[in-house]
């Protein structure tokens, strides 16, 4: 089929449209959703499975990423792991990883992290609330917190924590001493 030349041009811009307004971030699972206010923030965050409130103004100078995820959700569960290292590889003193679960029980919340060994501080949101607030409304979304306490953004869908587009997105919320090599290349992680 041969295109007449106006045909071509508007099927060659349709596709330049559709490149920007899906642009490859998206295509790779995931996408960052900048945050408009730039304030610091210090809401509560609720209890986790053990009753302990966590609250960001107690997590001011680390690094916090805020995981929204359910034990339903495939990709939730693909990444899990990533994040969990991600979470060792820089220790609680520089970085900060809490996942939210999303409507489900306690009971449900702690099956899945001893079948798992999961052994992030798992939140628990069984109304939803809290992704609501935060704008969680695809599964996993996280929130990166900088070490200031400012919302640098949302990542939605699946993210390789491990890996270089994590990278990109982590160590600007480090504080500036805690600046550090990709993780996967300290850890000695092959990609």
């Amino acid at each position: 089929m041969v295109l007449k030349p106006a045909r071509a041009f508007a099927t060659l811009l349709a596709a330049c449209a559709a490149f920007t307004i899906c642009p490859p971030a998206a295509a790779q699972g995931f996408q960052v959703i900048p945050w408009s206010d730039r304030k610091p923030v210090s809401l509560p965050l609720g209890p986790d499975l053990n009753g302990h409130v966590w609250r960001l103004a107690d997590l001011r100078g680390k690094a916090v990423l805020i995981n929204f995820w359910a034990s339903w959700c495939e990709p939730c569960r693909a990444e899990m792991p990533s994040l969990q290292s991600l979470a060792q590889f820089y220790g609680p003193d520089k970085l900060v990883v809490l996942a939210v679960n999303f409507k489900e029980s306690a009971t449900i919340v702690q099956r899945y992290a001893q079948r798992t060994d999961l052994q992030l501080p798992l939140l628990l949101d069984p109304d939803g609330s809290q992704a609501r607030r935060w704008g969680a409304n695809v599964f996993p979304s996280t929130v990166l917190i900088g070490a200031d306490g400012r919302v640098h953004g949302v990542v939605r869908g699946e993210l390789d924590w491990l890996g270089r587009d994590a990278a990109k997105l982590v160590s600007p919320l480090m504080a500036p001493a805690g600046a550090a090599a990709r993780p996967s290349e300290k850890a000695g992680v092959q990609r």
